[in-house]
């Protein structure tokens, strides 16, 4: 995916020798003007007005904490070093700006309280005018990367300061190129959330609370002995330390600044804390104990549970990995001991914006929190947030910190209560829990339905990958000819580009670069980088992109869309949760588990002979798309004269429908060798229609990987949790299908009921309820 900086060269190039004159970008960004253009495709189609890098401004870097202190420039325009610059983000929030010596314009990024794409206006009159305009991403503080914020070193001390055994100095590092100063203030900045919570008057708020250091050098490195704070400061007890230059006043807002994570504060706390950690703790986790009681019940409208590890991570459209226990990157999972992984619901619960976590042992099965402190908890507010924002319980981050990680601290870190905590954050198991369908396009192009019904349509142009009514759901795919690898065209085609929308949502479409070994993403028909943050929260959509062969989609109602690139095509898998049941058509037909109706046309009529080609290829034909109706970008003269001054289904272009088979072709025998076992159909009609062994291995993996998310998600069978026996004991914590149970009593208890118990296929328990009465108490009864 081409960077910002290829991107700004080409612009600079563009518009130098082909910028049109006549009509201005000023305050038109995105728009088409009758003699030029100032929208997101003007680079590529070489139509931008004379000044559209002037007013439809790039920045670099594009991103930046929620905490703000960000300096970034403005890249391609020039400013005058007489500007007064005030930088407007989201419409209502200033700060100021300046022009460095080469007369470029940068600006500060403020607080925000919600993370995502934000509008940027800029001002060069003090804030008269702002008629230049871009957009900032506000980063959570969890997934922006370490080399961005300050470190504190051996957080575990920072954690437990004031405990038992733990004091001495902390210390922190940082990069010094992020702060420009020579001398720098240590400030202690904290995070409150007052008023009635789920009210008008229920707002989260970050305030300076003092320094601990001033005029220190800017050497990248801190070390101080906390004391207890002032009685007005202890109270906050989430907070963070903030880097700044010296000649800023204390607590100076929206200044060039570097923070530490987000932690709490236990090494300001008061000095009761300190004297006894363990029942200053439980005063506070039974205080919150009762605060909960009086609030409403969010455990009725999360969603439960996936039942094994291998289900949490290939349902990726209602799942994703929690930061803090990753398999991935071996975490330490420190709030889930035991846990070797952890997913979060990507989608806050609707009317609390509460979140659910679900966490996994070494075996892949749950960790519950009856049996054990690292169990799954679910969360009062979500962590990373959720749409509108800026309000508890919906601010990223630190409303999660106030009402479900401060009050972990108080019942199970600090004090030995956890059974209060667990009472209010139980466990969700998996019995309600249904997996997802998986319907997925690869190769030249193949197809296997929601219902498992596989074919091949290898039709040229732009087509109805899917469509569900029930929740507006739209994902169209555009396939081109394939080129082998002498030049010449094969009379076979491949996906090159899927774009998508559900509702209202912005609009994603990932295709092909021009060298095609990369993927491009497209917010908007706007290029979408992943340089600097592999998570976007964009409207009504989530994207996410590790790496430039790799992007996921997913959307509000738990549809997911992966993406990979596999040998110059993209490979699809489309994950439906059920509530689609029976709603869906295209080309990946009808998910209600019967594959008699998954071959429909767009008008209706159900393809009578699954195996006659040619039957199948007017089927896939009928689902070509309008322009009307098309999500796709055209932004150069080949997508326009091909794609949307074309028709959209080309019946010109002729595929081969079977699979060559010249006793001559040296392809024949290497392909025998590639393709064998099941979907070895795929593999050897993509190698020898193509001539590539490398394309043929892509089909192959490509459906290996298929059949793998398929066994993932098959249906597990969950009894739920069992109790132990009153004054007695358990072994196992598995609760699915063919997991067996022992259970026992306490020496000086006899056991009633059956002592080994059995998952069983019907969900039940085997055996008798299982209870324990006191031997000494039967005996003086007889």
């Amino acid at each position: 995916m081409e960077g910002v900086f290829y991107l700004s060269v080409i612009l600079i190039f563009l518009i130098a020798s082909r910028g049109i004159s006549g009509q201005s970008c000023e305050g038109r960004c995105g728009d088409k003007l009758e003699s030029c253009s100032c929208h997101a495709t003007c680079a590529s189609l070489r139509n931008c007005c004379v000044d559209y890098t002037e007013y439809c401004i790039d920045i670099t870097p594009y991103s930046g904490t929620i905490f703000g202190g960000t300096d970034f420039v403005v890249l391609n325009a020039h400013f005058n070093q007489s500007s007064q610059i005030i930088c407007r983000f989201n419409y209502d929030i200033h700060t100021v700006g300046y022009v460095d010596a080469d007369s470029r314009c940068h600006c500060i990024s403020p607080l925000l309280y919600e993370s995502g794409w934000v509008p940027l206006q800029i001002s060069t009159d003090n804030g008269t005018n702002f008629s230049r305009r871009g957009t900032w991403l506000s980063v959570h503080p969890g997934k922006l990367d370490p080399s961005l914020k300050a470190t504190i070193i051996n957080s575990t001390q920072w954690q437990y300061y004031g405990t038992p055994n733990v004091g001495g100095k902390l210390r922190m590092t940082w990069n010094t190129s992020q702060v420009g100063a020579q001398k720098v203030n240590i400030e202690v900045w904290g995070y409150m959330e007052k008023g009635d919570p789920y009210s008008d008057s229920w707002q989260g708020n970050w305030e300076y609370l003092y320094s601990i250091g001033r005029d220190i050098p800017n050497n990248g490195d801190f070390s101080f002995l906390p004391k207890p704070a002032e009685k007005t400061f202890s109270d906050w007890e989430l907070g963070c330390l903030r880097v700044s230059s010296s000649s800023h006043p204390d607590g100076a807002w929206n200044v060039h600044a570097v923070w530490t994570e987000d932690h709490v504060l236990a090494w300001h706390l008061e000095e009761n804390f300190r004297l006894d950690s363990a029942a200053w703790a439980l005063n506070k986790c039974i205080a919150w104990d009762q605060l909960e009681e009086k609030l409403p019940d969010f455990l009725t409208e999360i969603i439960d549970c996936p039942c094994t590890l291998a289900q949490a991570r290939a349902d990726t459209g209602r799942f994703h990995t929690d930061y803090g226990c990753d398999i991935e990157k071996e975490s330490v999972c420190t709030y889930h001991p035991g846990s070797v992984h952890c997913v979060r619901a990507i989608q806050a619960s609707p009317n609390y914006a509460a979140g659910q976590q679900c966490c996994y042992d070494h075996t892949g099965a749950q960790v519950l929190t009856d049996d054990s402190i690292g169990g799954s908890t679910p969360d009062r507010a979500h962590d990373w947030g959720s749409p509108p924002f800026l309000k508890p319980p919906r601010v990223p981050g630190f409303s999660h910190w106030i009402y479900d990680v401060l009050s972990f601290y108080y019942c199970c870190l600090w004090s030995d209560n956890c059974h209060y905590y667990f009472k209010r954050r139980p466990s969700s198991d998996c019995r309600t829990y249904q997996a997802p369908k998986a319907g997925v396009v690869f190769g030249d192009p193949h197809f296997i339905t929601f219902d498992g019904v596989s074919y091949s349509f290898n039709g040229k142009g732009e087509y109805t990958i899917m469509v569900s009514e029930s929740n507006e759901l739209i994902i169209q795919g555009r396939t081109e000819p394939v080129i082998s690898t002498n030049g010449t065209t094969v009379k076979a085609t491949k996906l090159s580009a899927v774009a998508m929308r559900e509702g209202t949502s912005d609009i994603i479409e990932v295709r092909l670069s021009k060298s095609q070994d990369q993927l491009q993403v497209l917010w908007n028909q706007m290029l979408l980088t992943f340089s600097e943050q592999s998570w976007m929260d964009l409207k009504g959509v989530f994207v996410f992109s590790p790496a430039t062969t790799n992007v996921t989609v997913m959307f509000p109602s738990g549809v997911g869309i992966e993406l990979r690139l596999r040998v110059g095509t993209i490979s699809t898998t489309v994950l439906l949760p059920e509530a689609l049941k029976g709603s869906t058509s295209g080309l990946l037909g009808k998910m209600n588990d019967d594959p008699k109706d998954d071959l429909v046309t767009s008008d209706g009529h159900t393809v009578s002979d699954q195996d006659n080609a040619e039957e199948v290829f007017k089927f896939g034909a009928s689902w070509s798309i309008a322009n009307e109706s098309t999500l796709f970008t055209y932004d150069s003269e080949h997508l326009l004269n091909t794609y949307f001054h074309a028709p959209k289904h080309d019946a010109s272009f002729r595929p081969v429908f079977s699979i060559p088979e010249d006793p001559h072709d040296p392809f024949v025998v290497q392909a025998s060798e590639l393709c064998s076992g099941k979907g070895s159909q795929y593999c050897r009609y993509d190698t020898l229609i193509t001539h590539s062994l490398e394309m043929g291995n892509a089909t192959k993996v490509s459906f290996l990987e298929h059949m793998s998310v398929m066994e993932d998600l098959k249906p597990v069978v969950s009894c739920g949790w069992l109790a132990p026996p009153t004054n007695g004991k358990k072994e196992g914590t598995r609760y699915t299908l063919g997991a067996v149970l022992v259970l026992s009593c306490d020496s000086g208890y006899l056991l009633s009921g059956s002592k080994k118990r059995t998952c069983q296929e019907t969900g039940q328990w085997s055996g008798e309820i299982t209870t324990s009465y006191d031997f000494m108490l039967l005996v003086l009864l007889e």
